[in-house]
Order: C-alpha cells, then sequence, then structure tokens
C-alpha cells in the first residue's frame, strides 16, 4: 500500500486578535498604484506538530471582509533545520477593486526556500525534506476611521498531506455510497468560452468556480439577481459572478483552491480543502447528502467518456452508481456548451486513479454548518 497520510487541523472559535502595526500596502497590480495605511491586528495559530513529515501543507479560510478590508494569509513550516520565514499564501478579499474591495486579491510568486516552495496556494516541500511542525498566521487589515469594521473570520484550517500513489495500485471496492446520487443543478463552463477574456479568456478554464457554483445552488447559497445584473446577460450568469470573486491575479486563473472555498465560505457555507484516500471516502460525504469537487488530471483515453485531455480540472462527485462507478456533474460537459451534457457516469477504478494518482485526492469539501459530516477516519483528514 502507498502512503496515504492527510490531517485536517481546524480552528472555528478562540480567535485572539492582537494589535499589530499598522500596514503600507500598494496593489502591485494597480498600475501606479501608491501605498496605502491600513490599521492592522493578527492572529496566530498554535504550532502543529504533524505525525509525519509533510510534503504539502494546504491552507483554507472562512471570512467576510467588508468595504475597505482585507486579509493577508501566511504560513510557516519547521524541520530538524529549524523554521522557514512566514511565507504568503494570499492576500485576500471577498470583492475585487472594482467592488468594495481595496486591493487585488492574489497569491505571490517567487516564494522559494531550501525547504520549499509556495506554489499558488499550496506549500511544497523541497526532495528529501518534509514539514514536521507548522503554523498559520491571518493579518486583518482596514482602512482608518473613527469607526473600523474589521474582517470577521469564522474559520481557518490547514491540511497537511503526503501522497505517494503507485499507477499500478488497485483501486477501492465499492462501499456506501452506491446507489446514491444528490441532485446537484447542472452548469457547464462551456457556456462561457471566449466571454470576460480579463478573467483567464472564458470557460475553457472556469471548471473550478463552475464545481463550486453547483454546490452553492445546491445548498440554496448561489448569489441572487441583484448580485449578478452586473453581469449583463442571462446565460448562468452565477457561474461568472464566482468567477469575479474567484481569480487569482498573480497565478492568472481561476482554479485557485483556496480562493474557491474561500468564495464558498463568503457565501454562507463552512468550506475547506482537503485530501481524501479514496472514493470510499466519498462515498461517505455522497451518502451523507454531501457533494464534492475534487481535482483530476488525465489523458483523453484514461478516463472514459470524457471526451478532452487535461492537465488540470475540477468536477463534482455527486453520486455513485449500484455498480459504484461515479456520478459526476463535470462542467467541461464533453466540450458541448450545454447543461445537458454535464451529467456523466466514470467508470470507477479509472476516476479513482486520474483523481489520486495524480491530484493527491484533492478535495473541496463545502456544507451548511448545521448539516453534519460523516464520521472522519482516526487520521482525521476532515472535521
Amino acid at each position: 500500500m502507498s502512503e496515504r497520510h492527510a490531517v485536517l487541523t481546524v480552528w472555528e472559535t478562540g480567535f485572539a486578535w492582537s494589535a499589530s502595526p499598522d500596514v503600507a500596502y500598494a496593489d502591485v497590480h494597480v498600475e501606479g498604484s501608491e501605498p496605502v495605511t491600513y490599521r492592522a491586528r493578527v492572529w496566530e495559530s498554535p504550532v502543529v506538530e504533524s505525525p509525519f513529515a509533510a510534503t504539502e501543507l494546504i491552507p483554507s479560510w472562512n471570512a467576510r471582509t467588508p468595504a475597505g478590508t482585507w486579509l493577508h494569509v501566511e504560513g510557516r513550516v519547521g524541520d530538524e533545520s529549524g523554521w522557514t520565514p512566514w511565507f504568503t499564501f494570499a492576500r485576500w478579499a471577498e470583492d475585487d477593486p472594482a467592488g468594495e474591495s481595496p486591493i487585488t486579491r492574489t497569491t505571490l510568486r517567487g516564494q522559494a526556500f531550501d525547504a520549499g516552495r509556495v506554489s499558488t496556494d499550496t506549500w511544497l516541500s523541497a526532495a528529501g525534506r518534509g514539514v514536521e511542525r507548522w503554523q498559520l498566521r491571518v493579518t486583518a487589515l482596514a482602512r482608518p476611521g473613527d469607526e473600523i469594521a474589521w474582517p470577521t473570520v469564522s474559520l481557518v484550517a490547514g491540511a497537511a498531506s503526503r501522497f505517494e500513489i503507485t499507477p499500478d495500485e488497485p483501486t477501492s471496492e465499492p462501499g456506501p455510497g452506491r446507489g446514491h446520487e444528490v441532485g446537484v443543478p447542472p452548469h457547464s463552463q462551456r457556456l462561457h468560452v471566449d466571454t470576460f477574456p480579463e478573467w483567464d479568456n472564458g470557460g475553457r478554464s472556469w471548471c473550478s468556480p463552475t464545481s463550486t457554483t453547483m454546490l452553492l445552488e445546491h445548498w440554496e447559497r448561489a448569489p441572487g439577481r441583484d448580485d449578478v445584473a452586473w453581469v449583463g446577460h442571462d446565460t448562468d450568469p452565477e457561474v461568472v459572478h464566482g468567477v469575479r470573486r474567484v481569480y487569482d491575479r498573480s497565478y492568472g486563473g481561476a482554479g485557485n483552491w483556496a480562493f474557491n472555498t474561500a468564495y464558498a465560505g463568503a457565501r454562507g457555507l463552512r468550506a475547506f480543502v482537503t485530501r481524501l484516500r479514496d472514493l470510499n471516502e466519498a462515498e461517505a460525504f455522497v451518502a451523507s447528502g454531501i457533494p464534492l469537487v475534487v481535482s483530476v488530471s488525465f489523458r483523453e483515453d484514461e478516463l472514459d467518456g470524457a471526451g478532452y485531455a487535461t492537465e488540470g480540472h475540477l468536477l463534482t462527485i455527486v453520486g455513485f452508481t449500484a455498480e459504484g462507478d461515479v456520478v459526476s456533474n463535470d462542467p467541461n460537459s464533453h466540450r458541448i456548451a450545454s447543461n445537458d451534457e454535464v451529467r456523466t457516469v466514470y467508470r470507477r477504478d479509472q476516476l479513482e486513479r486520474v483523481w489520486l494518482g495524480t491530484n493527491g485526492g484533492l478535495t473541496y469539501v463545502m456544507h451548511p454548518a448545521d448539516v453534519a459530516l460523516p464520521t472522519s477516519p482516526a487520521e482525521a483528514n476532515w472535521r
């Protein structure tokens, strides 16, 4: 059996914010931007000791950022050589400068150390190194005023993992999800191809926010008519709203994992990124009535019925057939611009391999706080 280690650590209470020196920041993505001074306060997580030498760490947060406010999300990792400096996971606000945000939502390129590097929203350990302990830090920033409306944070989480899965490893046997399907409204990213070129040229690359939108609509948390009026057309404007609220300017796309769960969190769901070990774990969610978003990559001959190849794609798991195959609302919809083409059944063995073997079981979990998650395993990768 290959290594499939994953632990999710979550904080949802006890955010003891401390005063911090003012921060001057000039938006690097706005030409000619001058530094603006923000009031600041900071929360640091306790140090988390990893039970294994993790090779990846992915943060999540659920927050609201009133007009004029934003969050700076940082992390640091340690091993026998000591701690890295604090590095940036995100400069984040739920809106953008065309709306109520004072800054452009973005990650930060070029953060590399002996121990590893930051790849968009993920810490990746260098070869032969591993994370023995880690810590997150969130700084809330607000424009000065007589009455400051600070950001509110309801969840901070970190998923530490170590996955090494061999291509020939047997796939899981059907389990508790057989015969269960959650009724999730379908949305095709292909309906948006070549629209809104400022956000990565439309639907060719909008798989993540399209999948996120499907789950938001399922949970009745999708944006309303007034929220999407700015889109200017009636072709699934909720998807476009999602793209605008997850777009990562430095990354140049809408596929930032943490930004997608943060968007769902700002819409009222409890949402985080984690890694699942196999489809049996995904079945436990579906059997509990909770659909998932998962990350895959594959050649066209590796996933029968998809009709495309991809180096990175997000789709939903909404159910399992009686035989244990996977029912997915796939936003790429066989490259056909139709919501009627979204629901697809994929072979269990193939889907599990292109999810686990290339993407380490990467999963978005999004649910209302009053909808209980299934019982987690002893090495808890959800809570």
